[in-house]
């Protein structure tokens, strides 16, 4: 998985701050969470090209979550896209850019589907051959989603030479790596077990923003291997998480050590802070393994 922060701050965009926007590859999948202004700009930076996004989750309609979809949904349009865009968002989204599409006469060409969410309990809201989406409902000002993405497990890893040893055809190797047992040359049946290994492990990736302090999540992202989740404030301003809704890098950092996760990324910080070094100190007291997510800075793993 990699990941590319394209705008990591909350509230109003600055020239040198961009509002939520990331963009996760998996296996050659590019989806793109969050939208806030000036995410088109920020992809040109990072150079993904707009064609591979084929898949936008938006968290919550708050506009430093969703205000540059509109001007990203034109872009696509004016560059000619014919291929299909699936949007999986809170109910509502669909009227404000429809809406906007529509008194601008601008409807785009390409097949423009929404997906909208209003469950208020996990749920499978994305499936394919490789990997599932769930949804993490968190604890905001309104109705807001984070996003559990989980690779499936792959093929067995095939041991060819006691393959071959094992007098077994080319022709059944992929039945193998598939976990089936097969015949060889002689007739015998062969376990696929003493012919193959486990393959890589499956990857995990949490997006938790924007929320507050929310331990009911932990068992939902329990041991993934990587956990974004928002930071706005400093602990010194904890005072102000109860009518805000957010999180201190602190509490970021106590999600993570209940969860056991792999590492923990802070981002959504808010820009009364003059750098982000505290964020990574505030959190490390509590969990060692903690990153900052920096505008079109990347993480793989």
């Amino acid at each position: 998985m990699k990941l590319t922060i394209l705008g990591c701050y909350s509230a109003t965009p600055r020239t040198r701050t961009h509002p939520t926007a990331q963009v996760l590859e998996v296996r050659g999948r590019h989806f793109l969470i969050d939208c806030g202004e000036g995410t088109q700009v920020q992809l040109r930076r990072s150079k993904i090209k707009f064609t591979r996004v084929q898949t936008i989750f938006i968290s919550h309609l708050h506009g430093d979550h969703y205000f540059g979809l509109i001007g990203l949904i034109s872009t696509f349009q004016l560059l000619g896209r014919k291929t299909p865009l699936t949007i999986y968002a809170p109910k509502g989204l669909k009227e404000v850019i429809s809406m906007q599409l529509r008194l601008g006469n601008s409807w785009p060409q390409f097949e423009l589907k929404f997906v909208e969410l209003k469950s208020k309990s996990s749920e499978l809201i994305y499936e394919d051959e490789q990997l599932t989406v769930h949804t993490i409902p968190l604890n905001h000002r309104i109705y807001t989603n984070g996003f559990l993405f989980r690779e499936k497990p792959g093929p067995l890893k095939l041991l060819v030479e006691e393959a071959k040893e094992a007098g077994i055809d080319q022709a059944y190797y992929r039945k193998l790596k598939a976990g089936q047992d097969v015949y060889n040359e002689a007739g015998v049946l062969i376990d696929h077990k003493t012919v193959t290994t486990a393959g890589a492990s499956p990857r995990s990736y949490a997006y938790c923003s924007d929320t507050a302090y929310e331990p009911t999540i932990v068992p939902l992202i329990s041991g993934v291997d990587t956990l974004y989740h928002e930071s706005t404030f400093l602990e010194e301003q904890a005072h102000l998480c109860e009518s805000t809704k957010h999180s201190t890098a602190r509490q970021a950092a106590q999600i993570a050590k209940s969860a056991e996760v792999n590492r923990l990324i802070l981002g959504h910080y808010s820009t009364r802070y003059d750098g982000l070094d505290s964020f990574q100190q505030e959190a490390k007291t509590i969990f060692e393994n903690t990153d900052l997510a920096e505008d079109l800075k990347e993480f793989s793993w």
